[in-house]
């Protein structure tokens, strides 16, 4: 968020898959271009099956949604909106965020940012960041959502 803003910040657990498959879906449905929603949290915790997820909701069909970790972006042209999937964990300085074009990108559309800690402030756009951590339950989430003014009319649905 920027210095002025004002963010809200919510959690929510997500008790198994499919919770967070249908998070995943009430967020693509939300996605605006010029939107950035970064997924941060440790190795093996559901950054990329929400991702995934989202990207196929948005789809309406279970495509092939790789991992951007070799890539560090992939692009979607999906119906109605032009997603990117964008993973910083190999970027070694916050100023590589440039030349991936991730600005390009939210004039056309939205992005999904894995390890966006790794981007530093070059990240552009409005924000959503999600934390994910893993629970005692199996494949149960603890999702805390740190939302921007952006999305102040969307989060009470993203919540839901």
């Amino acid at each position: 968020m920027s210095e002025g803003q004002l963010a809200t910040t919510l959690e929510l657990e997500l008790a198994d898959l499919a919770a967070t498959h249908a998070f995943a879906a009430r967020l693509g449905r939300l996605l605006r271009k010029g939107d950035l929603v970064g997924l941060s949290g440790d190795l093996g915790a559901g950054k990329s099956e929400l991702a995934r997820a989202a990207i196929r909701a948005l789809a309406g069909a279970e495509i092939e949604v790789p991992s951007p970790t070799f890539t560090l972006l992939q692009l979607y042209d999906l119906p109605g909106l032009l997603v990117g999937h964008a993973d910083l964990y190999r970027l070694g300085d916050p100023d590589e965020v440039v030349t991936l074009g991730l600005d390009e990108v939210l004039r056309d559309g939205a992005l999904l940012v894995e390890w966006p800690e790794h981007g530093g402030d070059r990240l552009p756009g409005e924000k959503l960041l999600l934390a994910l951590a893993e629970t005692d339950r199996p494949n149960g989430r603890r999702l805390t959502i740190t939302a921007g003014p952006g999305w102040a009319d969307r989060l009470a649905e993203l919540a839901a």
